[in-house]
């Protein structure tokens, strides 16, 4: 008689063994608790302020002498700055479904990196929101977007997209800010206890607002987290959707499109998750977390990348079907513009970079791979970049009437921008680091409990 033996394949743990309530509070808590800053922290802070003077300066010099500093010009009267704001609003979205979508489905991997999610989602946003209002020419007067009371008697026009945008946005800001602190409360409270200045005791109980860990402040805390998850994962969706109809709601060729609100919800997902494994893997050496986020983290969520590459490859498709499907010329136009034209060579990066490159996720191997990972997820952040400008530049270069085309040459304060945006970005980052821990003491206390043997 022989026997057959199937043998399991050797999956990554979700948490190595020998972690402890202790070495968690010890390793991740203390860290944070130091009066000095490790030394990779002050060279990532320096090199992000030099970042940041770059983005001062543009702004100071676009301020005294107005948007004509940047390339935009009719018929290209969008740049640079809209494509970032679209690009910056799918990074942070990438913190969002990571953290609230993945909470609803009890995926176990969520937990480590929940809170580098909403960490970038944070700093994403605030790099998101300044670019519209630079791009309005008159920022001081930013506020006439939302409908207020005044005497003249002057309401925005509320069949704009853009006012949509504009409230769907502040929703999203506000309701990502009140999700991320209820889920920093328990950790605060750990700071607090284990803080060893009298000033960092007060500061971090006050922000812990009493918190004890009672049986009734824990079954309040989830019923109160769950319902802010089950808001935020539909709120995503939306706040792409809106954006999307910025441009759908035109009738400029390339963007007038039923696709688009899904169509930027996929590429959320591709970018986002792009930028949270880049995070992820530099902040898994710099704090010794190898023995909390592991090659199963990893796993996870390349093939959620490799899932949102599939669903944007999708809509690369029907983005070429349905001009040459249909009948309109000035379609067909832009769309052969953007094929073989002046920007076809950043049109063929972006699907080399967001659709070809990915595919390489289907293998395991290259999954658990961190420099494979890290590689393939800049290409896709790249790659996003250059889909924005396409998007936003492609179109209106090849409008209706051809008397009226041209083009579109960034100058060096619209690279200015983008730079110091980033700068803002990591600045952002690099305070939360040192006030806040990177991963969820208290998430990560209950997955050790539910291992924990009888």
């Amino acid at each position: 008689m022989t026997t057959i033996t199937t043998e399991t394949p050797q999956v990554a743990p979700v948490m190595q063994p020998g972690v402890t309530f202790m070495s968690l509070s010890t390793r991740i808590g203390d860290t944070v608790l130091r009066p000095q800053a490790p030394l990779w922290w002050w060279v990532g802070f320096g090199v992000s302020l030099l970042l940041l003077a770059v983005l001062v300066v543009s702004c100071t010099y676009l301020f005294v002498n107005g948007i004509g500093v940047w390339g935009v010009d009719i018929p290209v009267a969008w740049g640079l700055a809209i494509a970032e704001y679209v690009w910056w609003i799918a990074l942070a979205s990438g913190g969002t479904i990571v953290s609230a979508l993945f909470y609803l489905t009890g995926s176990p991997w969520r937990s480590a990196i929940s809170r580098i999610a909403e960490s970038m989602m944070l700093s994403a946003v605030a790099s998101a929101g300044i670019m519209p209002i630079l791009h309005l020419g008159r920022p001081g007067f930013f506020y006439w977007l939302f409908p207020y009371p005044n005497v003249m008697g002057v309401w925005p026009q509320f069949r704009s997209p853009l006012l949509w945008d504009f409230v769907c946005i502040i929703c999203y800001i506000l309701m990502s800010g009140m999700f991320y602190y209820t889920g920093l409360v328990p950790d605060l409270a750990t700071m607090r206890d284990r803080a060893p200045t009298r000033v960092k005791q007060i500061v971090y109980g006050i922000l812990a607002l009493g918190w004890q860990g009672s049986a009734r402040q824990w079954r309040n805390y989830k019923i109160t987290y769950l319902i802010m998850a089950a808001i935020m994962a539909p709120m995503v969706v939306s706040v792409h959707s809106v954006v999307g109809l910025d441009f759908a709601g035109g009738v400029t060729p390339g963007w007038h499109s039923t696709q688009f609100p899904p169509y930027f919800f996929f590429g959320a997902i591709l970018s986002g998750l792009a930028l949270v494994i880049m995070l992820t893997i530099p902040l898994r050496h710099a704090y010794s977390l190898q023995m909390v986020i592991t090659g199963y983290h990893l796993n996870a969520l390349g093939k959620v990348m490799l899932t949102g590459s599939l669903m944007l490859g999708f809509a690369y498709f029907w983005e070429v079907f349905g001009p040459y499907y249909g009948s309109d010329v000035a379609e067909r136009t832009m769309l052969g513009g953007r094929l073989t034209g002046t920007y076809a060579s950043v049109y063929w990066a972006t699907v080399a970079l967001n659709i070809t490159a990915p595919q390489l996720l289907w293998w395991p191997a290259i999954r658990r791979s961190e420099w494979a990972l890290f590689l393939i997820s800049s290409g896709v952040i790249i790659g996003m970049w250059c889909e924005r400008f396409v998007i936003v530049v492609t179109s209106l270069s090849r409008d209706h009437v051809p008397s009226e085309w041209g083009s579109y040459v960034p100058t060096i304060w619209d690279w200015g921008v983008l730079v110091g945006s980033i700068g803002l970005f990591l600045v952002i980052f690099f305070v939360i680091l040192r006030l806040v821990p990177i991963v969820p003491l208290a998430e990560l206390r209950e997955l050790i409990a539910e291992r924990a043997p009888p």
